[in-house]
């Protein structure tokens, strides 16, 4: 990114001729391309809400920025699974330095592809629930999935999946691409971890309740605000989002006997990278303290520090306390076949 460029004082322009001061101007105007090549553009895959001009990014882009002397670049993708299946399709020559959105579900398939490589970030102190040790990966945020609806059309919210299943197929929901999207992959995983190898009946059973799948959570949620669907596949931090910004509690996260989901989001360097240092100190920001305080109110997550005063919204959310997870392994082993296992039940929509 070129500097731009100051105005050259007028006692030159007064001592030089026309063709002179041509000639210096362009000399001036190529030193600053110059020193705007010079600095480095360290470039992050993530997820679009992440990177729209709501979401955290333009915040950790201007604070990062200040100190950093480089260009932080986001690019937004559909969602969590799409930046690993775009990586996979870049593969070494990926312009990526940095991928951030992919779930700790998907750490052992995202090393495998042999395109990361250690953080070199200790994260030892931060604090997430079932506890985080891995040395290629960092968490920034977490929280746990569940069903959020409109309490001015779902008069009676479901209170376990068993209810949501055996609910009113005419009172539809929407629900996440499991292919595309971490949140449909929770949700995969979720159903899994609940009913097992009875998961697939249970979809057959659910599949009259679905309005449509969506490619990622963007797509799901706009969907439900704009009132085409009164439930929808999001968080138990989704309500703070309207209580905080819209000053309403119309949604609420319904509470399930089972337990709920828990999703972590991890962030990594690509092995690849010409700017891994900057990539390293990118991940370090990005769990400080200055960067957590800014996650809770744009990201919609709970922080992976234990230092972060939340707002008092953050109060009144759904207290989960079973706590869901699948370990990670195997889920690389099962993916491939539970998602097989979806689409049979569910069908292409």
């Amino acid at each position: 990114m070129s500097r731009p460029r100051r105005p050259l004082p007028r006692t030159i322009l007064a001592l030089a001729g026309a063709a002179a001061w041509l000639v210096g101007l362009a000399a001036i105007s190529g030193q600053a391309s110059a020193e705007g090549a010079d600095k480095p553009t360290l470039t992050v895959y993530t997820y679009d809400s992440f990177s729209a001009e709501w979401g955290p990014g333009p915040q950790l882009k201007t604070q990062f920025e200040a100190s950093c002397d480089c260009t932080l670049d986001f690019v937004g993708l559909d969602d969590g699974v799409a930046i690993l299946n775009r990586l996979k399709l870049e593969g070494p020559s990926t312009r990526a330095d940095v991928a951030l959105g992919l779930t700790s579900d998907l750490i052992p398939e995202a090393k495998t592809t042999g395109l990361f490589t250690d953080s070199g970030v200790d994260t030892a102190e931060l604090t997430v629930p079932a506890g985080f040790s891995d040395p290629v990966f960092v968490p920034y945020d977490y929280s746990y999935l569940a069903f959020v609806y409109d309490t001015e059309t779902v008069k009676t919210p479901p209170k376990s999946l068993a209810d949501l299943i055996a609910g009113d197929p005419d009172q539809k929901i929407v629900i996440e691409d499991p292919r595309t999207s971490t949140p449909g992959l929770g949700f995969l995983l979720w159903m899994k971890a609940v009913y097992g190898d009875d998961a697939a009946a249970k979809w057959r059973e659910l599949e009259p309740r679905i309005l449509t799948v969506t490619p990622g959570w963007s797509e799901a949620y706009g969907l439900f605000t704009k009132g085409e669907v009164p439930i929808v596949l999001s968080y138990t931090t989704s309500p703070a989002y309207h209580e905080i910004e819209e000053k309403t509690d119309r949604y609420q996260a319904a509470a399930f006997d089972e337990g709920h989901y828990l999703q972590i989001e991890i962030a990594g360097i690509l092995k690849g990278s010409e700017h891994r240092g900057l990539a390293q100190r990118f991940l370090a920001f990005l769990v400080s303290k200055e960067a957590q305080q800014i996650l809770p109110t744009t990201n919609w997550a709970l922080p992976v520090r234990g230092d972060i005063d939340l707002p008092e919204a953050f109060s009144h959310l759904v207290t989960v306390d079973k706590p869901l997870l699948i370990d990670p392994e195997t889920v690389a082993k099962n993916r491939r076949a539970w998602t097989d296992e979806w689409l049979q039940a569910v069908g292409a929509r």
